[in-house]
């Protein structure tokens, strides 16, 4: 969401940064609306001040006994009264469309944000580690079915396409790849872990940006709930509708959490394997700060991110997102992309995203300085740390053994009772 404020002072500004996402003008159509919405609130103003005025005067002319006048103004009364409804009902469906337009925009990219239409515009920004050289290099399913651990088939007759049975190692291995992330996020970083809902209400997921425009990418219930499909709009939800104090200002949360996705918009993309799921699981991260503090926030948040997979030894690289590839809440993302070698090729683990005070404005959450009236809108950030389902795949494919076993990274040992290979069952 935005300030209106700022496209009533620069309309061609907000034009401009909505040029970058792709998307055509609006300024002009939202301040039409506008200037209609002040229209009826100023009548509005001005019928009240009359009612008051006339309801004073209706007074003074009972008391000095003047039934002409008090009947005239009673009459004014009434008729004010009967005009009310009518300007509040168009006000209110003044500012109803302008929200239902602000609603549906994307965030504005920062200004080092690169130009694009999509993926190919998206820069890079460092990389890490050495790929390594495997004779003819398996992709995880084929690994993990020969292992007879990794079971689609079966998962497909309970729930169709896109889900999967991990048992024995592998499924321990998920819990392994959780609890090492969560660990390293919560005592090195700081990060608060949580247990959140898996299921929300439309509120919790208008806030982060979700609805109303990608309700098709959900699950939804029968009792109005929704599936989460990422740990994101629960921790950051956390701080719906509340002013905090600036002091406590960073805030850090941690979850790992199932996300459900409907993948409805990739059909034929990955149609084997875990890369794109409809249930997975993934540790995230959320962080809410001051305004100043956001831009070095993200660089943290990105840099514990890739931590985790320098603790694992799997190379990676980091790319900065073009405007035509970032998320709608994002105003800058990072990609972190870690090698592949069944697919030969870096693959995204992560995106780390700075939302600046657009979620913010949509939750109502706010912060004050110590000593100060004012308060103004926090920034959030969200970043995942990592998707654990992808972090297998690439323990998998990154330390498969010539014999089809997987070596054990040696950060995971004793989460998975100290084995050393992931051998078949």
């Amino acid at each position: 969401m935005f300030d209106i404020r700022k496209i009533r002072d620069n309309p061609d500004a907000f034009d401009a940064g909505l040029a970058r996402r792709g998307v055509a003008p609006r300024a002009a159509e939202i301040l039409l609306l506008d200037k209609e919405a002040r229209k009826f609130t100023e009548a509005l103003n001005d019928l009240q001040a009359r009612r008051n005025a006339a309801s004073k005067e209706i007074g003074a002319a009972k008391a000095k006994g003047d039934e002409g006048a008090f009947k005239r103004l009673r009459e004014e009364v009434d008729s004010i009264k009967a005009q009310m409804p009518t300007a509040e009902a168009e006000q209110k469906k003044k500012r109803d469309a302008i929200h239902d337009i602000l609603a549906g925009l994307p965030n504005i990219p920062a200004d080092d944000v690169p130009l694009g239409a999509d993926d190919t515009a998206n820069v890079e920004t460092r990389r890490w580690g050495e790929p390594p050289k495997l004779n003819s290099a398996k992709e995880h399913f084929d690994l993990g079915e020969a292992l007879g651990q990794m079971d689609f088939e079966t998962a497909a007759k309970m729930s169709g396409s896109r889900f999967v049975l991990l048992k024995g190692q592998l499924a321990r291995l998920e819990r392994a790849i959780a609890s090492f992330m969560l660990d390293l996020h919560v005592t090195e970083f700081g990060y608060t872990e949580c247990a959140p809902p898996l299921l929300v209400r439309d509120e919790a997921l208008f806030g982060t940006g979700q609805l109303p425009k990608f309700s098709e990418d959900l699950f939804k219930t029968t009792a109005d709930h929704w599936l989460i499909p990422t740990a994101e709009v629960t921790l950051t939800n956390i701080v719906r509708e509340q002013i905090l104090s600036e002091e406590e200002l960073p805030l850090r949360y941690t979850a790992w959490t199932p996300c459900f996705r409907s993948e409805a918009g990739a059909a034929g993309r990955d149609t084997r394997g875990m890369i794109r799921q409809h249930q997975f699981s993934k540790v995230e991260l959320v962080s809410i700060t001051a305004p100043d503090q956001s831009e070095a926030e993200h660089e943290r948040m990105t840099n514990c991110a890739e931590e985790v997979l320098k603790r694992l030894d799997l190379p990676y690289r980091t790319m900065v997102l073009s405007t035509g590839d970032m998320g709608f809440a994002a105003r800058k993302t990072y990609d972190i992309e870690v090698w592949m070698p069944g697919q030969g090729q870096y693959r995204e683990i992560s995106s780390c995203s700075n939302c600046g005070d657009f979620q913010a404005r949509r939750m109502n959450t706010r912060a004050r300085a110590k000593g100060e009236k004012e308060t103004h809108f926090v920034h959030t950030l969200n970043g995942s740390g990592l998707a654990v389902g992808r972090t297998m795949v690439a323990v998998l494919e990154n330390y498969q053994q010539p014999d089809g076993s997987v070596a054990v990274p040696d950060a995971l040992k004793s989460y998975m009772g100290g084995a050393e290979t992931i051998e078949k069952i």
